[in-house]
């Protein structure tokens, strides 16, 4: 079957086991026998899934892989979820909103940050975003609240 995956590189997404698969609003947990890039997307055969029909009964179910499954970040990196819900803060300590979530835009990252109004702020370590501190809960960020 077809997969679109957020890791880096997209045939990553292979090598996690299990994966979870929400169906339904299920989690459940299911074996990758085999998997490969493929074009631009990731092929794979899960453990039971030997035919057409039951690749099609998977259709539009989200994967996901346990947070212990994923190996440990260097310093100044962070996966994206352990960004979402912070709050973000410039340099003048005026909150400008919490990371409602993220956008790939090939030159950087991109915070998307619900407040009074929508920002838009590039994930640019040292130049913008000045630090991240998981434990509370706050990014830091050199940006003007006019913009």
């Amino acid at each position: 079957m077809r997969v679109f995956s957020y890791t880096e590189p997209r045939e990553n997404i292979v090598h996690y086991q299990p994966w979870y698969l929400r169906c339904d609003g299920e989690w459940q947990p299911r074996r990758v026998v085999e998997g490969r890039r493929h074009g631009k997307g990731v092929v794979a055969c899960l453990e039971g899934c030997t035919d057409r029909d039951r690749a099609l009964a998977l259709m539009n179910c989200e994967i996901g892989v346990r947070r212990e499954q994923l190996p440990a970040t260097a310093p100044g990196e962070y996966y994206w979820n352990d960004l979402l819900g912070l709050e973000v803060v410039n340099l003048q300590q005026e909150s400008l909103g919490r990371v409602d979530h993220l956008l790939e835009t090939g030159a950087n990252d991109v915070l998307v940050v619900a407040g009074e109004h929508e920002r838009l702020i590039p994930f640019v370590l040292d130049r913008v975003v000045k630090q991240v501190d998981l434990e509370t809960g706050v990014i830091l960020v050199d940006w003007d609240a006019d913009y």
